[in-house]
């Protein structure tokens, strides 16, 4: 008897002002993020008050991440949280970064000996069983099957490997959503607009905001985590809006 087949699971619905359907979203976001790609560190520090690294490397040391283990770093863009793996590691060859956008791998300036390949979430380009931590940064909101995505990340984990993966989360109560879409609307569209050099940069901020908006709920993501067989599942919140997904393959 065959088990049944597991339903599709978007982390939000289709943003139809910035493409037509499911179908088209993966190519225009591997678009936009290929052609913003030299705008995107300076407007992230910009955005974040140069607060990132610092998050960052605390949100990874606080889910396990430690000296001597082997991480992919799944979503890794311009590389910055690669970086901060490398620096908990310490050994550039123990991290390997997959992005989907040749762009963006290729603004990020990392050390000698990181490996990078060109892949998505839903479908790594990795052996199984294969890493001790695996890591990703702001880009949940941006696959196309989170049960997906969450079944690959438990399979090239090792048992008792550890996962972390980092979102920005919409505020649960009124004020906080309103002052939060007013910064991420508004303000950082322009903030793209006077750091970038290009205009898409103006609209992937936009975006940034509009798929946070949409996304499913934080305990749907803690759902899914555990329906892929992670134990240990948690979410770790800062200022109610950065969530820190966290969990364990189990051992046996």
């Amino acid at each position: 008897m065959t088990s049944p087949r597991r339903t599709h699971e978007a982390p939000h619905e289709p943003l139809t002002s910035y493409y037509p359907d499911e179908s088209k979203r993966r190519v225009w976001l591997r678009g936009i993020f290929d052609r913003t790609a030299s705008d995107y560190d300076a407007i992230e520090r910009a955005m974040a008050f140069g607060s990132g690294p610092w998050y960052r490397n605390r949100a990874l040391r606080s889910a396990g991440l430690s000296r001597g283990m082997r991480v992919l770093d799944v979503g890794m863009g311009t590389g910055l949280v690669t970086k901060e793996a490398i620096a908990i590691t310490g050994d550039p060859a123990l991290v390997t970064g997959v992005d989907p956008s040749p762009g963006m791998v290729g603004q990020a300036h990392l050390p000698a000996g990181v490996e990078t390949r060109i892949g998505c979430a839903e479908n790594l380009p990795c052996d199984s069983a294969s890493y001790d931590f695996l890591s990703m940064g702001f880009a949940l909101r941006h696959v196309s099957d989170l049960g997906q995505v969450f079944d690959e990340y438990f399979r090239v984990l090792k048992p008792g490997g550890r996962l972390c993966v980092l979102e920005i989360t919409r505020p649960a109560h009124g004020m906080g959503v309103a002052a939060m879409k007013l910064y991420m609307r508004g303000v950082v569209p322009l903030v793209a607009r006077v750091v970038g050099k290009k205009e898409e940069s103006v609209e992937l901020m936009r975006y940034y905001w509009d798929s946070i908006e949409a996304c499913v709920p934080p305990d749907t993501v803690l759902a899914t985590i555990r329906r892929a067989g992670f134990a240990d599942v948690r979410r770790e919140v800062e200022l109610g809006i950065f969530s820190a997904y966290c969990a364990t393959r189990p051992a046996a």
